[in-house]
Parts: structure tokens; C-alpha cells; sequence
């Protein structure tokens, strides 16, 4: 819990919940002249987060319109194997209504993680069903943080699962894994060759 409680925040008009100073995505509290960023706001408690949350204050407190999506914001848990996600879960994306296929792709299907002789862990694509539209990634993997930022660029472009699956990944590399997950919507990848696709 952030550290608020003595700033008398009510005071100047500053709305907080449990101890979190609340902010809209131009990071503006209550209080249109009062403008917060990090761990004591609302948002994730990532240091990337705060980061780009107190540059965009910066530059709203300065007469500019900058905001902060953080729909297709990177999670990684730096644990042995890493867990990464981006984007909707899969019980998320249904609780938001969403209808969805989903893939998960064992670590053994990815020549990378068997030259490395590091099997253990998955891929799992949450999309869109019809549209195909990615919609969330979860990684469990040696290196999952390093993988993770190629599925936000792919959801931040609205990519489908086709156009995943149609991109070129350079072979034997972790993030091959995304293009052989993304393939198993409409093909099985254990009967590929080496660099089919």
C-alpha cells in the first residue's frame, strides 16, 4: 500500500483508494491541477510503468495530451522458468465478452528450447474466435521476458493469428516459438520440417 495517508490528499480535492491515488490515463488525479505517476497511483507497480506514466505527466502538466495505454502492457515474473503475459487471459478475455479459441504450444515443439536442452514451460495464444484478432500471450519459458515484447508489438498492431503465424521469425531463436504457436491454430507444427511454414 502506497505511503499517502499523512499528504491529506482529501484536503485539495485528490480522490484515493486504499492508499492508491486514483488517475485517469493522462495520469490526472481528481484534482484537474494534480497530476501522479509510480506506486502510489492506481496503476501496476512496474518500474517501466512509472517510468512512462511520470514522462506523460511531464508533459500534461506542460500544456500537452499525452496518455498511457497500458492494454497491451508486459507482465514478467523473473522466476526459473520466467512467466510472462501480455494482454487478456483467457478467463479474462471471457469475462469481457469475448469468445475465443485458444493454442498452447509445449516448449518441445520449439527447436531453440531443444538445442538449448530446456523443455520445460509453454506458449499459449488467447485470439478473437472468427476474427483471429491476438487478444492475449502467456509465456513460461527460460526466457520468457526476452520473448514477451514481440507478442505486445503484435497485439498493439491488432495482428491476427494468421498474420503471426505468416511472419518471418529467424530459426532457432525463443521467439520462433510465438510463429509455431500462432501456426497451430490451423496446422500441426510436430510434422513441420526445420523452417516450414
Amino acid at each position: 500500500t502506497p505511503n499517502t495517508e499523512n499528504l491529506d490528499l482529501k484536503t485539495i480535492g485528490v480522490q484515493t483508494e486504499r492508499g492508491t491515488i486514483t488517475i485517469n490515463e493522462r495520469m490526472q488525479t481528481s484534482n484537474s491541477r494534480v497530476y501522479a505517476a509510480g506506486d502510489c497511483t492506481n496503476q501496476p507497480q512496474f518500474v517501466y510503468v512509472a517510468a512512462a506514466g511520470g514522462s506523460r505527466a511531464a508533459i500534461n502538466m506542460t500544456g500537452g495530451d499525452a496518455h498511457l495505454d497500458l492494454s497491451a502492457m508486459p507482465e514478467v515474473i523473473f522466476t526459473d522458468p520466467q512467466v510472462a503475459t501480455v494482454g487478456l487471459s483467457e478467463a479474462d478475455a471471457k469475462t469481457g465478452g469475448y469468445v475465443t479459441e485458444s493454442r498452447t504450444l509445449g516448449l518441445e515443439n520449439v527447436p531453440r528450447a531443444l538445442v538449448n536442452f530446456n523443455t520445460q514451460g509453454f506458449i499459449k495464444i488467447v485470439a478473437e474466435s472468427g476474427s483471429g484478432r491476438l487478444l492475449g500471450v502467456q509465456v513460461v519459458a527460460g526466457e520468457a521476458g526476452e520473448l514477451i515484447q514481440a507478442a505486445v508489438m503484435a497485439i498493439r498492431a491488432g495482428m491476427t493469428v494468421n498474420e503471426l503465424a505468416d511472419e518471418l521469425f529467424p530459426y532457432l531463436t525463443m521467439v520462433e516459438g510465438l510463429k509455431l504457436c500462432a501456426q497451430t491454430f490451423t496446422k500441426d507444427v510436430s510434422q513441420l520440417s526445420c523452417c516450414a511454414g
